[in-house]
């Protein structure tokens, strides 16, 4: 046994040569030496690649994928003897004071090196080194924990009680603080008690992770045709020196580490050690079906005729075709315009409404259709909240809701008349911000100061208010505008931040009869398709399709961008109250940008035309008409589907409208914007 530790003591010593390693012990030992400070353990991270190892010697490879702990003794040798042989660190006296973690770069792609969090049995007993992938759904604050103490004899006689550092406790994988500190230890030569040494303790930081299967977003979405069954659990991971504040909540990680189970009073909880973190990005799809791009090449003559038929057979599994089609356009503007970026273009949704059943069920079928769409339980907490941690420490412990797990996605959170006032006044302060603040107080959490941690927040918020309730609830004013619609039941502070308000009524008595129909064939047979576009253009489809539209890097062009500013500055003169300014919002320029960049996105085009404004002004505006009345450009009542689209001609017919409505737009601007000049067709 001593020649096969003293060969991957060799093995190892020219791993270390060969991949740097050692020119970077050598660096990292010149930092102690400088200091002049004697310390109790010396740490040391050595990078670790199994394949490259491997090659040099299978059973040193086989040895630190397997029995990592007992192969950080190997190279903890080959430190010390590299040390003491260059004299790299002058206060050091033995072995035992160097602690060597290993961090592996990647694990064999095979399954017996998968730790999942939602299988049974879990193998948490065998020490060595799994990977994992999960969602950070909790995190507590950095503490600090003993890397490593000095202990001596407490008997004057005994040649241990001063000099030398004979009794070294080092933290271990899964350890806990009483494991490496202790008041019952004693000395091996003369069996008296140890004392620790404090001016030598040596402490880290630590930060306890809770993670959970990325499953679990199957599970709080609100429709899903997925109908398997599986088990999800939380699983906590603790985070060490160089890797605490590495994680964020809400983000989705591959871990390597190595499991352990940790006992908290008659409980044990099952854990990991992590020695790496590495975020896992969610790679779109680079392709869209043939069937979308056949409809794509065939309506190729017109920027809008893709998006308009796309609305059209939308959702055709939850309301017939030809329905809701402004509400439908919206939504897939909104879901091809959400991405984990700081300063994205977000695109919220406020629809009004007085058939609340199907138009909750539109949504939680569009929420389906990406990876991060989360329908927020009413039992819950929204944004994220504080409370003491599970493992008896006292320290605080943010808890991610609704808000931050749908990260990157949509956060539907369903009736906002059902929130009460302090809920929708923080909902408007996340909207207005993209942030939330966490306050958590030092006195009662063991700090010594209070502390606020603010968390972003990347994801589009969806709502829908019932026109009925609120006409129940409230008396309706007498002084409405001409197009403007009752929603006192909200205030109108937290109306104006969402990016657009959409009325969505009951479809009138000539359509009424193929959505009844359609209801009532769902009931006797979900499974049912209905329609051949449903066959055609697969729910599979839609998602692989908006997956890869919300990647598509889009710019504006000079034109887009000059038909967006000048209708933002006439709007804000037009729509201007002698007491209370304009009330057209800074943020409307925002979202005029963001649902232009949507519309281009959808039409899998990477230029923002004037097409695409037109588009975003009409929507825009048709909002801001809804929230106070018509103003000198007047827009119809359904501006972007005036009338329904059942063939060629009606496609044609919306084409001319839309024209149309452009030139009335460049009128607009020509009138009431201050200075500004736009080209039109005629110059």
């Amino acid at each position: 046994m001593h020649c096969e530790v003293q060969k991957m003591r060799e093995i190892a010593l020219v791993y270390l040569d060969r991949s740097g390693g050692l020119q970077k012990f050598v660096h990292d030992c010149k930092k102690y030496n400088d200091s002049k400070q004697s310390y109790a353990v010396y740490r040391f991270i050595i990078s670790i690649n199994p394949s490259d190892i491997a090659e040099l010697d299978a059973t040193l490879g086989n040895y630190i994928l397997h029995n990592p702990i007992q192969a950080a003794q190997i190279f903890q040798s080959v430190c010390f003897i590299a040390i003491k042989t260059l004299a790299l660190i002058e206060q050091l006296q033995t072995e035992a004071q160097i602690s060597i973690l290993l961090k592996p770069t990647h694990l064999p792609p095979l399954p017996s090196y998968v730790l999942s969090l939602s299988a049974f049995p879990f193998n948490y007993t065998s020490q060595r080194f799994y990977m994992s992938e999960g969602i950070a759904i909790a995190m507590g604050t950095v503490t600090k924990y003993t890397q490593g103490a000095r202990f001596l004899c407490t008997e004057e006689t005994c040649p241990f009680s001063e000099g030398r550092f004979r009794y070294i406790r080092v933290h271990l994988p899964g350890a806990t603080e009483s494991a490496t500190v202790r008041n019952d230890f004693v000395c091996s030569l003369c069996s008296s008690p140890l004392q620790e040494d404090m001016k030598f303790r040596v402490l880290g930081d630590k930060q306890i992770v809770e993670m959970i299967d990325a499953k679990v977003l199957n599970a709080l979405k609100g429709y899903s045709n997925d109908k398997s069954y599986f088990r999800i659990q939380t699983f906590t991971v603790f985070l060490r020196d160089e890797l605490a504040n590495k994680m964020e909540i809400g983000n989705h990680y591959k871990i390597i580490g190595i499991p352990a189970c940790v006992q908290n009073g008659l409980q044990a909880t099952a854990c990991m050690e992590v020695n790496s973190v590495q975020l896992c990005k969610p790679n779109g799809p680079s392709f869209v079906s043939d069937n979308f791009k056949s409809l794509l090449s065939l309506t190729s003559n017109s920027c809008w005729r893709f998006t308009a038929i796309l609305a059209n057979i939308f959702a055709s599994q939850v309301v017939p075709p030809g329905t809701y089609n402004t509400l439908k356009l919206a939504i897939l503007l909104s879901l091809v315009q959400t991405c984990e970026k700081e300063n994205a273009d977000y695109l919220d949704l406020l629809i009004v409404t007085n058939d609340t059943l199907v138009i909750d069920r539109l949504l939680n079928y569009s929420i389906c259709l990406l990876p991060r769409g989360i329908r927020h339980p009413p039992s819950s907490e929204i944004f994220p909240s504080v409370s003491k941690d599970k493992y008896g420490t006292g320290s605080a412990s943010i808890q991610a809701c609704s808000a931050v797990l749908a990260k990157g996605g949509i956060c539907y959170i369903g009736d906002l008349s059902s929130y009460k006032k302090d809920k929708l006044e923080l909902l408007q302060s996340v909207l207005e911000s993209r942030t939330t603040a966490v306050f958590i107080p030092g006195k009662k959490y063991g700090e010594e100061a209070d502390q606020q941690v603010t968390i972003s927040v990347q994801t589009n918020f969806w709502s829908f208010v019932n026109v009925d309730s609120s006409s129940k609830k409230y008396t309706q004013k007498d002084n409405f505008l001409i197009g403007q619609m009752d929603v006192s039941l909200i205030p109108p502070n937290l109306v104006d931040v969402f990016g657009l308000l959409i009325y969505s009524e009951f479809p009138s008595c000539r359509l009424s009869s193929p959505l009844v129909h359609h209801i009532l064939k769902k009931a006797i047979n979900p499974e049912a398709m209905l329609y051949k576009v449903s066959q055609q253009f697969r729910m599979q489809d839609y998602e692989e399709f908006i997956l890869f539209a919300k990647n598509l890097h889009v710019e504006l062009s000079s034109e887009a961008e000059n038909l967006i500013q000048g209708y933002y500055l006439a709007s804000r003169r037009v729509r201007r109250g002698s007491i209370h300014g304009s009330t057209l919002s800074a943020s409307a320029l925002k979202i005029l940008i963001s649902l232009s960049k949507a519309h281009t996105k959808l039409s899998l085009r990477k230029k923002v035309l004037e097409e695409d404004a037109l588009i975003a002004i009409l929507l825009l505006e048709s909002s801001l008409t809804l929230k106070h009345g018509k103003s000198a450009l007047c827009v119809a009542p359904n501006p972007v589907f005036p009338f329904d689209l059942s063939d060629e001609n009606s496609l044609q017919q919306r084409d001319s409208y839309l024209m149309q409505c452009h030139h009335q737009l460049l009128k607009f601007i020509g009138a009431y914007g201050p200075g500004i000049h736009i080209n039109t067709n005629e110059e």
